[in-house]
């Protein structure tokens, strides 16, 4: 796309190629050094924006992406399993993976980081389950939740939220002392965090309705951790304040545009998480075989 300028001293009319800013999306011309709006450092160089924005762009990609991540590493698991399938009649216990695949598979909590020194655990942990029930609900929750958070912070704001509540999560649980622990669900709950922020920090009838809805879904899932045994509630309770805070730190599109910044650590976020799957699936399949 090319636009035309006038150059006011001698009346001359050039042309400069114009484009959309990769960050914020309005029209901007190649040679800026810096986008007007949103200060995205050359925005021309589509090149080097492409690592940091591929896969993020689209909301129905990124669901698709986690939710396929976590299901790839739990059919992992189960192959892994040792002695076949476990069909038992308990539907908490239908379809779980053994104890040791999910170690090799990166599992987090005081067993595998102090023994084996598996801190790389506090981001794969987020993509394991322990049986079919397990996944299924919180992929269940994750596809309700996020397209909210992704409306109000973005892509790339969720996915970082995402990522660091799970991380936050298991932080919080390993240093209280949980052994073993997995699930998405401290990152999930890092995601209704960032909204119960969201809504008290918006307020107005939009933002207390939102505050209403998902502090409900809070309170439902304290309750459901003190009833319930085996829930690590550290980890909920971590992922939770985790979001809040990154919200705090980042903001929302209302008062704070997409920057640089946040694109960047959604692309190291990416990375990292990328990376850490791999690593497990390897170091298991070694260890294993």
């Amino acid at each position: 796309m090319e636009m035309v300028t006038k150059e006011p001293s001698n009346g001359n009319v050039s042309r400069k190629r114009a484009l959309l800013c990769p960050n914020c999306r309005r029209l901007v011309s190649a040679d800026e050094p810096q986008c007007p709006y949103c200060g995205l450092p050359t925005p021309g160089a589509r090149w080097k924006h492409a690592i940091l924005t591929r896969g993020l762009n689209s909301e129905k990609r990124l669901i698709q992406t986690i939710i396929t991540a976590n299901v790839l590493m739990y059919l992992i698991s189960l192959i892994m399993t040792r002695g076949g399938l476990r069909l038992s009649a308990n539907p908490m216990f239908f379809l779980s993976p053994d104890s040791r695949g999910l170690l090799l598979l990166g599992a987090t909590g005081t067993i595998p980081i102090d023994r084996l020194h598996h801190w790389w655990s506090l981001i794969s942990a987020s993509y394991l389950h322990g049986g079919i029930l397990h996944i299924v609900f919180n992929m269940l929750a994750l596809r309700q939740i996020s397209p909210l958070i992704i409306h109000e912070y973005g892509t790339h704001r969720m996915f970082v939220i995402y990522t660091l509540s799970g991380v936050g999560g298991f932080l919080l649980s390993y240093l209280a002392g949980v052994g073993s622990t997995i699930g998405a669900s401290a990152a999930v709950c890092g995601l209704i965090g960032s909204a119960i922020y969201y809504g008290k920090r918006r307020g107005g009838n939009y933002g207390q309705a939102i505050y209403r809805q998902v502090g409900g879904w809070a309170l439902g899932i304290a309750l459901f951790g003190v009833i319930v045994p085996g829930i690590n509630n550290w980890a909920h309770g971590g992922g939770m304040a985790t979001g809040i805070l990154l919200s705090f730190a980042m903001g929302y599109n209302e008062r704070q545009p997409v920057a640089f910044s946040h694109r960047l650590l959604a692309g190291v976020c990416m990375a990292a998480t990328g990376g850490t799957l791999l690593w497990a699936i390897f170091t298991a399949l070694f260890y294993r075989l």
